[in-house]
């Protein structure tokens, strides 16, 4: 049987637990700084890759956001029914997501929105605590990749 202490062991150090909730607490302070855009956070960064330009496929795309290409053909759908995406045809005549003048006009609005949150995470982080974290939050993707 498990001790109470090896209980709190895992609360207290589970980095899956730690990572997530602390996933979850940004992903709630973004989606609400970006309601007014009509867009979560997940979508915005998602409208962003694509309008890098950076992927010649979906799959590369997943590649490119780290997202399960299933996850992100999900996304994409709902993005196309809102009329913010619309399918491309890619390298090889693979399929390529880009944006609709819609979805350019929505990334836009969004953009000062984003800037805003993004600049108060930083301000209550500290400039360089948020550089050192974000190094380390790249760190730990790697280290169990």
């Amino acid at each position: 049987m498990l001790s109470r202490d090896e209980i709190l062991d895992i609360h207290n150090m589970c980095a899956c637990s730690h990572t997530r909730m602390a996933a979850r607490a940004v992903t709630r302070f973004y989606d609400e700084a970006l309601r007014p855009s009509g867009l979560k956070g997940t979508q915005f960064v998602l409208l962003a890759a694509i309008e890098a330009g950076e992927a010649a496929s979906i799959t590369d795309l997943a590649e490119v956001i780290d997202i399960e290409r299933t996850t992100l053909v999900r996304n994409l759908q709902l993005l196309r029914k809102e009329g913010l995406v619309s399918p491309l045809k890619g390298v090889n005549g693979r399929r390529k997501p880009t944006l609709t003048d819609q979805g350019r006009e929505t990334l836009e609005t969004a953009l000062p929105l984003w800037r805003r949150a993004q600049g108060e995470i930083e301000d209550r982080l500290g400039y360089g605590s948020w550089q050192v974290t974000r190094r380390r939050l790249g760190d730990l993707r790697k280290a169990v990749a």
